[in-house]
C-alpha cells in the first residue's frame, strides 16, 4: 500500500488530523487540490472562530496553540442574545461556566497558518506525512481490504483508511455514495472586521433583528489605532448582501452603523469583505467501508451556535483516539467496528445540537406578528432560567 491513511483536504481539520496522527508509526498522505503556496500563506477570509475551552486545550495538546500570536487571541467573556429592536438581551455570563471567559476568538486564517506550521514541524521530526498539493481527487473506492484514491493526474493511491476533510460540500463523501441532509437557508453572510466607538467588553452578540440577523464577535483592539474592534456578521438575502459588498467604504460604514442601530457608535470597515452562502449539512452516514469523514465533511453547522470548527476538532480527537487504540492492540485501523464507534460518538455529540440550531433559527428568523410575540416571550422566560443559561454557557465553553 502507498499509505496507512489518506486524508483528502488540507483545511484546518485535515491538517489537525495529520498533525495529531503523526509520530504513531503511520504513513500518512495528505491530499489538497489547492497549490502549496495557498496553504503556506492563508489569507484573511473574514471568519473569526469561537473556540471552546476544550478546543483550546486540544490545540495546546497538538502544539498548535503557541503557534498563534497571543495578541491575535481574544477572550470571549460573555454572550448576548438580542431580539428585534428591543434593548433587552439575554446574557450568558462567563461566571455560569466557572471560568473567567467562555472561550476564545481566533481568525480562521491564523488557525490554518498554525496548523500548517504544525504539520511542517511534524514532517521534519517524524518524516511520516507526505503532502501532495495541487492534486484533485477524481475517484474514491474502498473494499474489505483497502481504500483507493484516483487523482486527476491518473495516479492511484491505496491505504488502509481514507478520510474526507474537504468541506461540507465534500466531493469525496459524494464519491462514496453518502447522501447528506442539506438545508439551504436562502441567505448569505457578509463577514468583515469593523472598528467602532463604544466598547464591546468582549461580549459576543447574536442579534435576531427583523429582516436581518447580526452577529458581533469581539476582537482585540486594532493594533494600529487602538480602536474597539470586532468581526461583524450580517445575514440577509443574497441580493442584499451583494449590494453591501459593492458599496464604497463610506457608504458601507454608514449602512452597517445603521443596521447595528448605532449601539456601538460610528462603525468603520478595517478589513476586506467576504460573502458566504448559508447552508447547513449533516451526512446520513459519517463512515463507510474503510472511509471516514471529519471536520465540515462530517457536519456543516449553521454559525449561530459557533460550534463548526469545535465539532471539527472533536472529530479529529475522536478518530485519533480510535486509531491510537487500534495501534496499541495491533488491530486494523480501518476496521468497521472502529469506524462505527467513531460514528456513534460523533453523532451523539453533534446531531442534537445540529437540529436544535435549526429550530432556533426557524423560530428567531420568522417575522410574522405571532412569531415576534413568541420570540420575545421565549427570550424573557429563558433569561430567568439559570440552569438553562448555565447549560448554554457549558456548551459554549465545551464543558
Amino acid at each position: 500500500m502507498d499509505a496507512d491513511i489518506i486524508i483528502v483536504g488540507a483545511g484546518p481539520a485535515g491538517l489537525c488530523l495529520a498533525k495529531n496522527l503523526s509520530g504513531r508509526s503511520l504513513k500518512i498522505v495528505l491530499l489538497e487540490q489547492q497549490p502549496q503556496s495557498d496553504l503556506e500563506a492563508p489569507q484573511f477570509d473574514g471568519r473569526e472562530i469561537a473556540l471552546t475551552q476544550h478546543s483550546a486545550k486540544l490545540l495546546q495538546q497538538m502544539g498548535l496553540w503557541d503557534l498563534i500570536p497571543r495578541a491575535d487571541i481574544a477572550p470571549l467573556v460573555d454572550a448576548k442574545v438580542i431580539d428585534g429592536p428591543s434593548s433587552f438581551s439575554m446574557v450568558i455570563g462567563h461566571e455560569l461556566g466557572g471560568r473567567s471567559e467562555l472561550g476564545w476568538l481566533v481568525s480562521n486564517h491564523l488557525i490554518r497558518q498554525a496548523a500548517w506550521r504544525g504539520v511542517q514541524q511534524a514532517m521534519a521530526a517524524n518524516a511520516d506525512i507526505t503532502l501532495m498539493a495541487g492534486e484533485k481527487v477524481t475517484a474514491v473506492h474502498t473494499d474489505a481490504a483497502q481504500g483507493s484514491v484516483t487523482l486527476a493526474s491518473g495516479r492511484t493511491l491505496t491505504a488502509k483508511l481514507v478520510v474526507a476533510a474537504d468541506s461540507r460540500f465534500s466531493t469525496t463523501r459524494r464519491m462514496m455514495g453518502i447522501a447528506a441532509h442539506m438545508h439551504d437557508f436562502g441567505k448569505n453572510m457578509l463577514v468583515c472586521a469593523m472598528s467602532f466607538e463604544q466598547p464591546h467588553h468582549f461580549a459576543a452578540w447574536e442579534w435576531f433583528g427583523y429582516g436581518q440577523t447580526l452577529a458581533l464577535l469581539p476582537m482585540n483592539p486594532h493594533p494600529e489605532t487602538g480602536a474597539h474592534r470586532a468581526s461583524a456578521v450580517i445575514t440577509l438575502p443574497s441580493r442584499e448582501i451583494e449590494a453591501l459588498m459593492q458599496m464604497e467604504p463610506a457608504a458601507f460604514n454608514a449602512a452597517v452603523t445603521q443596521r447595528f442601530a448605532k449601539r456601538l457608535g460610528a462603525m468603520q470597515l478595517v478589513s476586506t469583505r467576504h460573502n458566504y452562502p448559508l447552508v447547513a449539512v449533516f451526512p446520513q452516514r459519517l463512515v463507510a467501508q474503510r472511509f471516514a469523514t471529519v471536520g465540515d465533511a462530517a457536519v456543516g453547522m449553521h454559525p449561530v451556535t459557533a460550534h463548526g470548527f469545535n465539532f471539527g476538532l472533536l472529530s479529529v480527537e475522536a478518530l485519533t483516539k480510535e486509531i491510537a487504540t487500534a495501534l496499541h492492540t495491533k488491530g486494523d485501523i480501518g476496521h468497521s467496528s472502529l469506524l462505527q464507534r467513531y460514528e456513534g460518538q460523533q453523532k451523539r455529540a453533534t446531531l442534537p445540537l445540529f437540529w436544535m440550531t435549526r429550530l432556533i433559527v426557524e423560530i428567531y428568523t420568522r417575522d410574522t406578528a405571532p412569531a415576534k410575540l413568541l420570540r420575545k416571550a421565549l427570550l424573557r422566560v429563558s433569561d430567568k432560567l439559570i440552569p438553562f443559561k448555565r447549560s448554554i454557557a457549558h456548551s459554549l465553553s465545551g464543558a
